[in-house]
């Protein structure tokens, strides 16, 4: 009896060191997903930020609270399930649907250029003090931008172990969804709360602290407008990006990729090094980026001229046809004093 409880014992301790070996696997794998689609992740940091961009204080993280738990939906209950499915039984279908999330982004990205030139002035109000339902079509619209970045990120993390089995697949991938979504919305908190960390450290008896403190509030202007810049540009970038890639992995077109890729390989060895490789990149960047501007412009006429065009963002919606309401009080009739007896 004893040999069979030491044999027992014996099977458990190898069925323990088999999943932590799985566990280290899942992390290692995890690891090498997350770092291949870093470069989208970087992109969709610098896009939430514009989100918040001229709130309240006290609704900035509460904003960014929600837009993360949307985002972590999207990716767990949306992409995750839909990406194995596919990659089970329809993996032709993933570059087709990227490329329908690449062709929006193009779009939003080319609806805030034209925004940007059609307009001599930015939205006085922030949304939060329009009206709520404003702030939740802004907070569904910042949702629904992440669902197309975290789409590419997840099909990339995807396509860098989809030669494991199915269930280490499913780990490795919630796994990534989940230490992308602190990391990019832990940075986004971190980086809207950093005039109040300036304020904070403006009170503080030491005059470093007060420098400091004074140069970061001072900053966060520029640093959420720059934000805003980089964010409009990392849409047309992924977006165009994602159509150059997928159009040639399907065999539609293979003429623009090759020309990048030539262009590319023309660099790296023209400028040897790191810095060939960083112009490379920045070359491909570039392109990617024109790519999805004119793609995006062309869908943006596309939208404008159909009778149910609903192309004005949340806020500008409601900043162009109901100021008055939801700014301003009504106009009161003038009193008069009483006439002396």
């Amino acid at each position: 009896m004893s040999a069979g409880l030491f044999g027992l014992l014996d099977d458990v301790a190898a069925i323990a060191k088999l999943a932590a070996a799985s566990i280290d696997d899942v992390g290692a794998a995890a690891g090498r997903a997350t770092t291949k689609a870093a470069g989208v992740v970087i992109d969709d940091t610098a896009v939430t930020p514009q989100y918040v961009h001229g709130l309240a204080a006290e609704r900035e993280l509460p904003i960014v609270k929600q837009i993360a738990v949307g985002s972590i939906r999207n990716k767990l209950l949306i992409i995750l399930p839909v990406a194995l499915l596919l990659s089970e039984f329809l993996p032709g279908l993933l570059p087709i649907i990227l490329m329908a999330g690449g062709t929006f982004l193009a779009y939003e990205g080319a609806h805030k250029v034209w925004h940007l030139f059609s307009k001599h002035d930015d939205h006085a109000t922030p949304v939060t003090e329009v009206s709520p339902e404003a702030e939740k079509k802004m907070i569904a619209g910042a949702v629904r931008t992440d669902l197309i970045l975290s789409a590419e990120i997840m099909v990339i993390a995807l396509d860098t172990v989809k030669d494991e089995s199915f269930w280490a697949r499913l780990a490795i991938l919630v796994v990534v969804a989940i230490v992308i979504t602190v990391a990019v919305y832990g940075v986004v908190a971190l980086i809207v709360k950093m005039d109040d960390t300036g304020l904070l450290l403006a009170q503080r008896p030491s005059a470093l602290a007060q420098r400091v403190g004074r140069g970061l509030v001072a900053a966060m202007p520029r640093v959420l407008s720059a934000l805003s810049i980089i964010g409009t540009v990392a849409m047309l970038w992924v977006g165009g990006h994602i159509l150059l890639v997928n159009i040639h992995e399907v065999g539609w077109w293979n003429a623009p990729y090759e020309w990048v890729h030539d262009i590319e390989h023309d660099i790296k060895h023209a400028v040897h090094g790191f810095a060939g490789a960083t112009l490379a990149w920045l070359a491909n960047t570039g392109i990617s980026a024109v790519i999805g501007l004119v793609v995006g412009s062309v869908v943006v006429m596309i939208v404008r001229v159909l009778p149910f065009s609903g192309d004005k963002d949340p806020i500008e919606r409601y900043d162009a046809d109901e100021p008055a309401a939801a700014t301003e009080a009504p106009a009161q009739p003038p009193t008069q004093s009483p006439e002396p007896e």
